[in-house]
């Protein structure tokens, strides 16, 4: 047994008694070694092992010491000899890394050079340039400080610039004696770190196929010699020559093992989208994380375009023609920045603007995500989406490699200004039809996103639309179901029109508009029959010129209208008369407010529609209601869920025979009028003639204006387009025939319609009032019983008293805001504004009178009147409070005791008749004494 090593004694003879005795070494470290020190052995033996495939030096001599020999020996050993083991050192080493070390240091034994340098060749074509992997690494720098070194700053070199690029280039070998005399030699790494370059040997590393893929470089002999023999190079030359092959080898394992990864993420990727469809949002989140991981980059959005164009499209489909051809997206281009600029997104974008509905966008490092639904005024002002919306229209893969530059000075970079780089492409379905753009910012590196990166991205808009397609697929599947039981309940207790019904329609007299009084915003319905109601309606279709304008044959027009009454339920409130209160409004607002110069015919059409059947099918219950029972309804539509329903149903009733007002294909009746003096007339049919009622064109903008109109009665909506109105109206806006202030201006008007009750004179204000309560009352009742839930106040029953105040907080929220700015911007619907103050006067004295003690509404009909000093067992159920005026003033003479006076008493009676309030003062005289 040898003795241990001193402490002066130098790795060589440690590493020589270790081997000596590696039982001794065994035993003591199972036995008495810390744990800390058996944990820095196992980091040692980890870090020298890295991710080789096959063991290399180091690890051999863990397993088989005697496999190679300590540097000394090395170093000992014959040329030749030294050779082929330096050779079988790289031959199977396949980390890039360990293999360029080993490659360094192994070139300096040869050479006898104090260091070196290792560049790897990058880029295609002209834009070749080297990339240093390891710099100035000596023969006893440890790898990790190497790899330290190389990362800390990374040195790119041009082919065909200095002496590294010159080299790589032309492909020759290049040995300097005196570096500083030499004009393509840069002391710039000298002067940084002290350190003195004399000699330069550099030399190219080719693979098997003679294409240069790297350059080594040593500098300065350590034997005092002042420059490389012809010896050293070609010791360096046949080195270099089995080093490219290890090299290329690494490489091709190198990129193995990437796409190894690739395939997991995209294994990963697959699970998720089977795992996640059942929510959209997750799903895009956990494929931006991907991504975002994989790629490297700062920011990862995706934008989500419309497939449905709205819920309009129902009808559209039913009604598509078998074997229609359906557009393929043709397959994707790659477009680098240098081939098209922003001024080519600005005019792409004005031509063929993509509409995004969804943003998913996944910031600081994937911890935040941001999910978004924009305007049109919101895409038009982002940079991103700008750029998103030009890669969906051409349907390219638009990576620009600097944002600042491609966008130029005359287009502002708005929210882009953090951008650097930006890689975007278009998302396809299984179908391959557009259905979003996927967008990535900013690699973390600073670099451009590369030909590697595109590949990989593309793969992962792939994965993406797969994944969108399958969720929608889910999604839609589910809503089919929920479609289902609505059709099915639907169709259980609603039908069409009957022949009967009809054509008793068709051959009554239709009276005039003054007979029913259809131009006042003061219309009242409550002596209407059914039969007038059906009659007003049509009046009102043909004062507007709709008949003869769009070709309605007058039996459609009458079964339509029976239709959509029949499909209204029997409700207090949102029945079928409120429709038509709330169509006559629009009528009297087209009419009497001259709101039809606004109008064309299609959207007075449209919007009539609209207001006949913006409550079909209403169950006297709200949005909440259905959302808190969790009925099928509220599953199909996760917002504006009862305003969806009407719409669905309003298609229904089109889609039904002989009830499609909009369009009807085949024959068509020409109508001639008769007793066009008298205070009535109707229709007969002449002939038939072959028409189409309404282009294409035209039948998709009335449905998606019927569409958007009948949303715009869900007060949420209101709230969140009343500001943008305000701000147009604040702005002196005058024109209103662009489509998007055409769409609210609609929207508007459809909710000065629904809550034009308000505005009616006050006996049919109070009237309305109280059916409206009783509505709200019972679905408080229901959310008593179903839902073991405490109802809102306006529903609960027991607190009815309140409702005055209600709704003296509903006009001053909600219409007088409104009719306010209706009645300034178009002065001749103040009718609504006027009868609406007044209204607001009544219920506020209601409300005062409630606070004074007073029950606003307790029967429905009292007619006897209730005076204060009724007995009180049977005025208990309504507290009234009365004053009486009698006392003297203070400063008035008393009469002497025992005179006789006539006093007089004043005395307010207050009762209740109809449900209203009456008051009046009476004076009695009395006889007493003084």
């Amino acid at each position: 047994m040898m003795t241990p090593p001193a402490a002066d004694d130098d790795l060589v003879s440690a590493g020589q008694w270790l081997e000596s005795n590696a039982t001794i070494v065994e035993q003591w470290l199972k036995r008495h070694a810390s744990a800390e020190f058996r944990r820095r052995v196992q980091e040692a033996a980890a870090d020298a092992r890295r991710v080789s495939v096959a063991p290399d030096l180091f690890q051999r001599w863990l397993v088989h010491p005697p496999a190679v020999r300590p540097r000394r020996d090395l170093e000992a050993m014959e040329e030749d000899e030294l050779f082929m083991e330096l050779i079988r050192d790289v031959a199977n080493e396949l980390d890039i890394d360990v293999l360029c070390h080993k490659i360094l240091r192994n070139v300096s034994l040869l050479t006898r050079a104090d260091r070196g340098s290792l560049f790897l060749a990058r880029g295609a074509g002209d834009g070749r340039y080297l990339v240093a992997k390891l710099f100035d690494v000596r023969h006893d720098t440890s790898l990790e400080e190497a790899v330290k070194m190389a990362k800390a700053e990374e040195i790119r070199i041009p082919f065909g610039v200095g002496i590294a690029g010159t080299v790589a280039k032309n492909k020759i070998l290049i040995n300097i004696t005196d570096a500083y005399n030499d004009p393509r030699f840069s002391s710039d790494i000298d002067l940084k770190t002290g350190y003195k370059t004399n000699s330069i040997l550099c030399m190219p590393i080719c693979n098997y196929e003679g294409e240069v893929i790297g350059v080594a470089q040593i500098i300065n002999k350590t034997n005092d010699s002042q420059e490389f023999t012809p010896h050293d190079v070609e010791v360096f030359r046949r080195y270099l020559t089995f080093c490219g092959i290890g090299i290329q080898n690494a490489q091709l394992f190198e990129v193995s093992v990437l796409e190894y990864k690739r395939n997991q993420i995209l294994l990963n990727l697959a699970r998720s989208i089977f795992e996640e469809q059942n929510n959209l949002e997750c799903l895009v989140t956990k494929i931006m994380r991907e991504a975002q991981d994989l790629l490297k980059c700062e920011r990862c959005a995706v934008y989500l375009m419309d497939l449905d164009c709205g819920e309009a499209n129902h009808l559209e489909r039913i009604l598509e023609r078998p074997g229609r051809i359906i557009r393929r997206h043709a397959p994707l281009n790659r477009v680098e920045s240098g081939s098209v600029t922003a001024e080519d997104m600005r005019v792409s974008g004005l031509k063929t603007p993509c509409s995004f509905t969804t943003i998913f966008e996944l910031r600081d490092g994937g911890s935040n995500t941001l999910v978004s639904r924009p305007s049109s005024f919101d895409l038009q002002c982002s940079t991103l989406a700008q750029i998103a919306s030009f890669a969906a229209s051409t349907g390219q893969i638009l990576n620009i490699g600097d944002v600042k530059t491609w966008l130029s000075e005359q287009h502002s970079e708005g929210d882009a200004e953090s951008a650097r780089t930006i890689l975007c492409m278009p998302i396809l379905n299984g179908q391959r039809n557009l259905i979003g753009v996927a967008q990535l910012i900013n690699k973390e590196n600073g670099a451009p996103f590369t030909d590697c990166d595109v590949s990989l991205f593309e793969a992962f808009a792939i994965f993406c639309g797969l994944g969108i397609h399958n969720t929608q697929m889910y999604e839609n599947a589910c809503k089919l179901m929920a479609k289902q039981k609505v059709a099915l309940e639907c169709l259980s207790y609603h039908a069409t029109a009957s022949n009967d019904a009809t054509e008793k329609l068709i051959k009554e007299d239709i009276p005039s508009a003054e007979t029913y009084n259809l131009y006042s915003f003061t219309f009242i319905d409550f002596e209407l029959s059914d039969d007038d109601t059906c009659k007003a309606t049509i009046r009102m279709f043909l004062e507007c010129n709709l008949v003869q304008q769009f070709h309605i044959p007058y039996e459609v027009l009458c079964r339509w209208i029976l239709s959509v009454k029949k499909n209204y339920r029997p409700v207090k409130y949102h029945n079928w008369r409120h429709a038509l209160n709330v169509a006559q409004t629009m009528f009297a607002m087209f009419k009497t407010g001259k709101m039809e110069r606004f109008m064309s015919d299609l959207e007075m059409l449209g919007l009539l529609v609209a207001c006949l059947c913006h409550d079909l099918d209403h169950r006297g219950t709200n949005n909440a209601f259905q959302t808190k029972t969790e009925s099928p309804l509220a599953i199909l539509y996760s917002t504006s869920t009862m305003e969806h329903h009407h719409f669905d149903q309003c298609v229904m009733i089109l889609n039904t025979d002989s009830n499609n007002i909009f369009q009807v294909g085949g024959f068509s009746f020409r109508f001639q009028e008769r007793n066009f003096r008298s205070v009535s007339y109707r229709f007969r049919c002449d002939n038939l003639d072959l028409f189409q009622a309404l282009s294409t064109e035209d039948y998709r903008r009335v449905m998606k204006l019927v569409e958007t109109a009948i949303l715009s009665t869900d007060l949420a909506m209101y709230f969140k387009k009343r500001n943008k109105f305000l701000e147009l109206i604040e702005n002196g806006e005058f024109d209103w025939q662009s489509d998007d202030k055409k769409d609210l201006l609609s929207g508007m008007m459809m909710t000065a319609c629904d809550v034009s009750a308000i505005a009616k004179p006050w006996e049919v204000q109070h009237r309305v009032a109280k059916l409206v309560a009783d509505e709200f009352f019972d679905q408080g009742d229901m959310e008593k019983m179903q839902l073991k839930e405490q109802p809102i106040a306006m529903m609960d029953r027991e607190r009815k008293d309140e409702l005055p105040q209600m709704q003296v907080g509903f006009i001053d929220v909600i219409c007088l805001p409104l009719y306010r700015v209706l009645s300034e911007t178009f002065p001749w619907v103040k009718p609504l504004y006027q009868g609406t103050l007044e209204n607001r006067k009544h219920w506020q004295d209601l409300a005062e009178k409630v606070e004074m003690g007073l029950t606003w509404i307790d029967h429905d009909t009292i007619d006897k009147p209730v005076e204060a000093f009724a007995d009180t067992e049977e005025t208990k159920d309504i507290e009234l409070t009365v004053q009486t005026l009698h006392t003297a003033p203070a400063c008035q003479q008393l009469p002497p005791l025992g005179h006789k006076l006539k006093q007089k008493k004043k005395m307010l009676i207050c009762y209740i008749k109809d449900g209203f309030f009456y008051k009046q003062k009476r004076e009695e005289e009395q006889n007493g004494d003084a």
